[in-house]
């Protein structure tokens, strides 16, 4: 699934997220690239469990 973040811009942004989505799967595969604000996640959980992860973690996403 591919999301566009508004507010990840830097690295930490990045570990913010990824921690988001590993908590819901500790498996998951995290690709986010700051400069486009892309995120793409590969995981077993849900869209809505990884959409409401990164909301709570304060970074809402929007799907691509």
């Amino acid at each position: 699934m591919q999301f566009h973040i508004e507010n990840m811009t830097c690295g930490g942004c990045v570990r913010g997220v990824t921690r988001a989505i590993q908590a819901i799967d500790p498996n998951a595969e995290i690709k986010a690239d700051p400069p486009s604000r892309k995120l793409e996640v590969i995981t077993t959980a849900t869209q809505e469990q990884v959409e409401a992860a990164l909301e709570e973690a304060g970074f809402p996403p929007k799907a691509v």
